[in-house]
């Protein structure tokens, strides 16, 4: 096989040392709008190095076949990067969530039926053994968790999770029945083992399936954090198999964040982590949460363009929601429009940011990044919470349940509890929206009933280019 220079394993090591300072230093850089765009080159930087310095490991052969399969790869990664879009992103982070759980499963049976592995004997054997198991269960559940989050995003599997008595039985006796399987593996042959792991394997993807399943589709912002978690652990323990201390690095970081992460956006919904991985929030999809003992009053009162416009053109504070709605209708290029032309006008502007909004982690503040929006004028909700009742105008755009009062007034509700925006305080709040439909939660929202609110029914995109030309035509 053709074989390229071999990197002296002391400048290998070096260079997983830069490597992975590189990869924290992209952590730290994408904990803000400001510093994402360096933190991205850290990490691609980072990713070069790590990917040169393995390949050239003293243990490689075959550099041709390699070249030739990354070359392929990372065409079909440029191609698949173009094409998609900003509303399916969080779609491509699923999948990518299950080619690292695949990947995974593949180095664990590879590891498995290596010879080197039958070489090992006493403890080392059966550490080598635990990692091989651990390794291939994590990545299986994965795996296809990770497929059926993407086909949740997609819509090709409803929102709505799947509730049946018992489940939290079967997926212990899953989780448990692993475990055990463990102890006399540890002392079969290779063919009694391997037997052991490809029913683990199935065992552990039947468990993803059921887990990711059982998760509402108001709850899938986490969910994909915690598939990143998940990958991360994978990646992690494909490191222990192949000896990599990179890989483990990585994969660590990769697990711990989207760990915090998780954490982090289910204190923003009131929710512990535990609730969200076993939980079924949503299950009333598209109907008044079941048992809500405060029923809705009001009207919804429409309003047009030209309405609109002129509220906007009065007002001296404005503050703009943006939801998934904003992403389906591509509006955030002509939102910056709008938010220029209030600004000519003198109009204070700023966009309010709730932690799950949309699809993914970050999945606004993306958005109006790719539209050029200030980050100075794009604010968490914490922040903007406080300024609402002085606020003018509140525009919802595409948004639902993160604007829903039900999270503070209704204790029936599913969403009691979890932090949300409170437009509905400002003195005149304008909802966008396609029609009158519940959100992703599955729960009607009282806020579109509220004397101070109107409807400015249409697609998002067309809504908002109407609002600029209205202003221009002044």
């Amino acid at each position: 096989m053709t074989t390229l220079l071999t990197m002296p394993s002391g400048l290998q090591t070096v260079s997983y040392l830069a490597a992975s300072v590189l990869f924290i230093l992209s952590l730290g850089g994408l904990s803000t709008q400001a510093t994402a765009g360096r933190g991205n080159w850290y990490g691609i930087i980072g990713m070069a190095i790590a990917v040169i310095a393995t390949a050239l490991g003293a243990n490689i052969q075959g550099h041709a076949y390699l070249i030739a399969f990354m070359a392929v790869g990372a065409v079909i990664g440029i191609v698949l990067a173009k094409r998609v879009e900003m509303t399916s992103m969080p779609q491509l982070v699923a999948v990518l969530h299950s080619f690292v759980g695949l990947a995974a499963v593949l180095v664990g049976f590879s590891s498995y039926l290596a010879p080197e592995t039958s070489q090992l004997s006493g403890a080392a054997h059966s550490i080598h053994l635990i990692e091989i198991f651990l390794g291939i269960f994590i990545g299986s559940v994965t795996f296809t968790g990770s497929i059926i989050a993407w086909g949740k995003l997609e819509g090709k599997i409803r929102s709505k999770p799947l509730l049946y008595p018992g489940r939290h039985m079967v997926n212990l006796a899953i989780v448990v029945g692993s475990l055990i399987a463990l102890i006399p593996f540890l002392g079969m042959d290779e063919a009694s083992g391997l037997v052991v792991l490809v029913a683990m394997t199935v065992a552990s993807g039947v468990l993803g399936i059921f887990l990711v399943m059982a998760i509402g589709g108001a709850d899938m912002p986490v969910v994909v954090s915690m598939l990143n978690s998940y990958s991360g652990w994978a990646a992690a323990a494909a490191g222990f198999m192949l000896s990599n201390d990179l890989l483990i690095v990585t994969g660590a970081l990769v697990g711990s964040s989207g760990a915090i992460l998780s954490y982090i956006m289910c204190a923003a919904m009131n929710r512990s982590f535990f609730s969200v991985i076993f939980g079924g929030f949503g299950a009333n999809e598209g109907a008044v949460a079941k048992g809500s003992a405060t029923a809705i009053v009001g009207e919804l009162k429409p309003i047009n363009i030209d309405e609109t416009s002129e509220l906007l053109k009065a007002a001296k504070h404005v503050v703009i929601v943006p939801g998934y709605g904003m992403a389906v209708a591509k509006a955030q290029y002509p939102v910056y429009e709008l938010v220029k032309k209030l600004k000519a006008r003198g109009t204070e502007v700023k966009f309010a940011i709730h932690p799950v909004a949309g699809r993914l982690p970050g999945h606004m503040n993306v958005l109006l990044a790719e539209a050029s929006v200030p980050y100075d004028i794009v604010l968490e909700m914490d922040e903007v919470n406080p300024e609402l009742p002085e606020t003018d105008v509140v525009i919802v755009l595409g948004a639902n349940d993160i604007v829903n009062p039900s999270a503070l007034e209704d204790a029936s509700s599913p969403i009691y509890g979890m932090p949300v925006i409170e437009a509905w305080k400002a003195k005149t709040v304008i909802v966008s929206k396609r029609s009158n439909a519940a959100g992703y939660a599955g729960i009607e929202n009282p806020l579109f009933y509220k004397d101070n609110t109107r409807m400015l029914y249409g697609d998002a995109k067309k809504s908002v280019d109407g609002l600029v030309a209205a202003i221009e035509r002044e």
